[in-house]
């Protein structure tokens, strides 16, 4: 068989998770991708998926194979890149895992990588801090957007780090929460008085807020969890909540109207971003290329422009006119 192909649905199906999707991902039917899988572990000579009436987990065999499928799907796309293009004019893709409040810089970042360089395919993931770091670590994506500190001395020298900009938080309601209009900061120590939706504890921004409040010396029971973002903002916009949100995703809600947007202060809080990569694995063309534009003073310049704009006097206050 060609071992290409079954690391290639073998990627695939660590994707998806489930047969049918990974067949779809890879244009073949889901018995030519079962029929592939069990040729591919014929010739290896052990089992790599545990399989019920849907999938349900890779062997501990199938997670040392899946790293060398990943490598080589890396080592293969790399090659492809280097025939394909020119240094001045890089061709190929980009799998970018960013963490949800990151998703707009992300965003932006795509947009101008593929301005600078049409040739190159950005795909922007929405992944969680633990599942970058786990992406990175097996190649399953070529570039992190994320928590920098979160990473551990023994990971430092696996990880390469270009810092972005430091998260800051902010407090947003209906102006009706609130006794007046302001652009002043408020406290944690307020904020945890009105009735909160947070995203989900297992998201790292929920441990960093949850850390704020501790040092507030102050108890949080949010009315409401969740882990997307979106639902967050709805809670703010329709359900008449209040939520904390970093300054990256201020955009997102300040075009609606009626709401206030207040810094939080009391303590102060500041956490990194940066984007991430695996020093462990030579990058490619497309990878270079993404990560001097990561390192662009131009673009640094623009993120915090960006930020600066969003996070502004004029963008805190949304009510409408009295």
């Amino acid at each position: 068989m060609n071992l290409l192909e079954g690391y290639r649905y073998l990627v695939a199906l660590d994707e998806h998770r489930h047969f049918g999707r990974a067949a779809n991902a890879c244009h073949i039917t889901q018995p030519a991708l079962s029929n592939a899988l069990r040729a591919l572990e014929d010739v290896l000579g052990c089992s790599l998926v545990v399989r019920g009436r849907t999938f349900e987990r890779f062997t501990p065999e199938g997670e040392v194979v899946l790293l060398t499928a990943h490598r080589m799907m890396r080592e293969q796309e790399n090659l492809r890149q280097q025939l394909r293009s020119h240094v001045a004019q890089p061709e190929g893709a980009l799998v970018l895992g960013a963490v949800p409040t990151a998703l707009p810089i992300a965003a932006r970042f795509a947009a101008r990588l593929i301005d600078l360089h049409p040739g190159i395919r950005p795909q922007v993931r929405s992944l969680s801090s633990q599942a970058i770091e786990a992406g990175l670590e097996s190649l399953s994506i070529d570039l992190g957007l994320g928590y920098t500190h979160r990473l551990a001395s023994s990971q430092e020298g696996r990880f390469g780090v270009i810092a972005q900009w430091t998260e800051q938080y902010y407090l947003v309601c209906a102006q009706a929460k609130l006794q007046h209009r302001s652009t002043q900061a408020i406290s944690w120590q307020a904020a945890s008085e009105m009735r909160l939706a947070l995203l989900a504890r297992e998201m790292h921004n929920r441990l960093i807020v949850d850390s704020a409040f501790e040092q507030a010396r102050v108890s949080v029971t949010p009315v409401l969890e969740t882990n997307s973002v979106l639902a967050l903002q709805v809670a703010v916009t329709e359900g008449g909540l209040a939520a904390i949100l970093p300054g990256a995703m201020l955009g997102t809600v300040k075009r609606w109207p009626g709401l206030q947007i207040r810094p939080l202060s009391e303590p102060d809080i500041g956490t990194p971003i940066g984007f991430m990569v695996n020093k462990q694995s030579p990058p490619g063309i497309v990878l270079n290329a993404a990560l001097e534009m990561a390192a662009d003073p131009a673009w640094l310049a623009a993120i915090q422009l960006a930020l600066s704009a969003e996070n502004s006097n004029e963008s805190r206050n949304h009510s409408n006119p009295e």
